[in-house]
């Protein structure tokens, strides 16, 4: 993996907000810039809102289940500008016990569903998100995470007791 550090848009980030910024690595051509999550909605603002970066389009956010580690969680946004054909990826990390970030939404309104998403499989927290709630799993689903390593393989039973019509 090579060193990001010195990517323009690396650097602009590190240079606006030097006590948010992480580091940045490049790999294949393709930036990823790590941040402290109490930093994460002012870098988004700036990728929106910098004429020179110009991040209009917001691809996906993911989530990695690091168990284990100190910081458990990653979240990953990615960024694309489509009139500068330029791409980044935000990553930060947070414990499990303070499972918690700021909701990008308000910057990029596409984000509301993947944010959800994220929220619902993997149990990160959105602070200021409109309308955090659940998306794929029924409402009064109260038994883990899915997409959390610790998750049983096999679920935790309640796929047996679904009822289905015959066709």
């Amino acid at each position: 993996m090579e060193e990001g550090g010195e990517h323009p848009v690396a650097r602009k980030v590190q240079a606006q907000f030097p006590a948010a910024f992480i580091g940045a690595a490049l790999f294949r051509g393709d930036l990823s810039i790590h941040l402290k999550k109490e930093g994460l909605f002012e870098v988004g603002r700036l990728l929106r809102d910098d004429p020179a970066l110009d991040f209009d389009y917001p691809v996906h956010v993911s989530s990695v289940d690091h168990m284990g580690e100190r910081e458990r969680f990653e979240v990953v946004y990615e960024f694309f500008s489509i009139r500068k054909k330029h791409q980044v990826r935000l990553k930060t990390r947070v414990s499990e016990e303070d499972c918690t970030v700021d909701s990008l939404t308000p910057l990029w309104e596409g984000l509301n569903f993947m944010e959800r998403e994220v929220y619902d499989m993997m149990g990160i927290k959105f602070n200021n998100h409109p309308d955090l709630r659940r998306i794929l799993l029924p409402d009064e689903y109260d038994e883990g995470y899915p997409l959390r390593k610790n998750f049983p393989i096999e679920g935790r039973g309640w796929r047996d007791t679904f009822e289905f019509l015959e066709s």
